[in-house]
C-alpha cells in the first residue's frame, strides 16, 4: 500500500566490541525509518500527540541476515500494507550501501487516548492523511 524510504548512518557508539552494529540498536533504525515516513505524510509524532493519540509500541520482530558496521550508510524502507484500526502495522527492510538486505522487521503501534490511557481507533483524521497517501501512490 504505502512505501517510504529514508537513509541513516551508523555512529560508533552503536558498534559492539565484534565490529557489528549491536542488534538492539535496530528498534532505533525502525523509529528513525518510521518517523520519517510518518512526517512524510506530513505530520509529526509530536503533532500526533498535541492531538491527543500516543501510539506505544505493543509488538516488535526482527530477522537479521548480515551485519553493519560503523559509517555504514544504511537504507531504510518502511512498509504500511493496510489501513489501521486500534493499531498500527510497519514492516522494515534494511540495506547496506552496497544494496544487501541485512534486516527485516515489523512492528505494530497502539492507537492510545492521550488523556485516559484507553485503546482507541485510529483516528479519522490519521486515516484520512493514510488514505490521500493512498492516493497519490494509485
Amino acid at each position: 500500500m504505502l512505501e517510504f524510504t529514508t537513509t541513516f548512518r551508523i555512529r560508533y557508539s552503536e558498534v559492539d566490541q565484534s565490529g557489528f552494529v549491536y542488534n538492539g540498536h535496530y528498534a532505533t533504525y525502525y523509529e528513525v525509518g518510521r518517523a520519517a515516513a510518518i512526517r512524510t505524510m506530513g505530520l509529526s509524532y509530536k503533532e500526533i500527540e498535541e492531538r491527543g493519540v500516543v501510539m506505544p509500541l505493543i509488538y516488535q520482530n526482527s530477522r537479521f541476515y548480515s551485519p553493519a558496521f560503523y559509517d555504514d550508510l544504511l537504507t531504510i524502507k518502511v512498509k504500511i500494507s493496510e489501513m489501521p484500526k486500534a493499531r498500527i502495522t510497519f514492516y522494515y527492510e534494511i540495506f547496506n550501501e552496497n544494496g544487501k538486505k541485512i534486516n527485516t522487521g515489523e512492528n505494530a503501534l497502539a492507537f492510545i487516548d492521550r488523556e485516559t490511557h484507553r485503546p482507541m481507533r485510529a483516528p479519522d483524521w490519521f486515516v484520512e492523511i493514510l488514505q490521500r497517501e493512498v492516493d497519490k501512490k494509485v
